[in-house]
């Protein structure tokens, strides 16, 4: 096979001019990264802020730990309204599993992008498959369908799971908190060693105040991944969108939404 277009290998982890492009590119939304320090006292104060059915007055007091510069910002007063006829909590509380789970799932996707960019891949490829060529999008274009379908399916077992088991966080249940499997082995179909939050029981020996400071982290984290992974995605399909990305990303003429206009894959 002909070698890959040099335009198609990112190097920006391995080179600081990237870097700085990529980290300028989002300077709009680089204080996110900063975790406010939280007291024992103000931790007592304002634990609700992390815990269920949160009101509109918990919100503030997190938006005010989790960015002491911008605070509470709610311009289209989603926190005020309500949705499929449920209380304002749980409306809030939908909301906040919604930012919380997009975060994490931008979190993975923006570290995905960067490792596969690299071309770093486990070494065993889909039958069908001669290797991985092209960005993330491409790749994933190259993909067999019955990859893609194992893919799509175990995703939406995760997300069956989560809405299925234990108690709901628009029912009094944490938001972002995620089941274990070890405590609803009757909705799992086969035996699983291990649980997908803390395998290994790390956070068991982490403080109250440690914790708190790690949910406000993951926000502020997830918040920044969501700009960064759609600023890929923006560059790759229209170039100079992100000006400081031109050249870092390859243009994509695949269709990011392909599986909602031409069918599943």
């Amino acid at each position: 096979p002909s070698p890959q277009p040099q335009t198609h290998k990112l190097t920006f982890l391995l080179n600081n001019t990237m870097k700085l492009a990529i980290i300028t590119s989002l300077i709009a939304s680089t204080y996110a990264f900063t975790t406010p320090a939280v007291t024992t006292a103000a931790t007592k104060s304002t634990t609700t802020t992390l815990d269920a059915l949160a009101t509109k007055a918990d919100l503030v007091a997190l938006a005010e730990k989790s960015n002491p510069i911008v605070k509470y910002y709610d311009p289209l007063q989603l926190a005020s309204t309500t949705i499929y006829g449920e209380s304002q909590e749980a409306t809030i509380a939908w909301l906040r599993q919604a930012e919380i789970k997009h975060g994490r799932v931008a979190m993975a996707a923006f570290v995905g992008y960067c490792v596969q960019s690299n071309g770093i891949h486990f070494p065993a490829l889909p039958p069908g498959m001669s290797g991985f060529q092209g960005s993330p999008p491409e790749q994933w274009d190259a993909l067999p369908d019955a990859a893609k379908w194992q893919i799509i399916l175990f995703v939406g077992f995760l997300e069956w799971f989560s809405e299925s088991a234990g108690t709901h966080y628009m029912r009094g249940g944490r938001p972002g908190e995620f089941p274990k499997f070890s405590d609803h082995s009757d909705l799992v179909p086969h035996p699983v060693p291990f649980n997908l939050f803390d395998p290994f029981g790390l956070s068991s020996r982490r403080s109250p105040e440690s914790k708190e400071r790690g949910l406000i982290s993951e926000l502020n984290n997830g918040r920044l991944a969501m700009i960064g992974i759609f600023g890929f995605m923006a560059e790759q399909k229209v170039d100079g969108a992100v000006p400081l990305l031109k050249g870092v990303v390859p243009h994509y003429d695949g269709e990011f939404m392909g599986p909602f206009l031409s069918g599943p894959l």
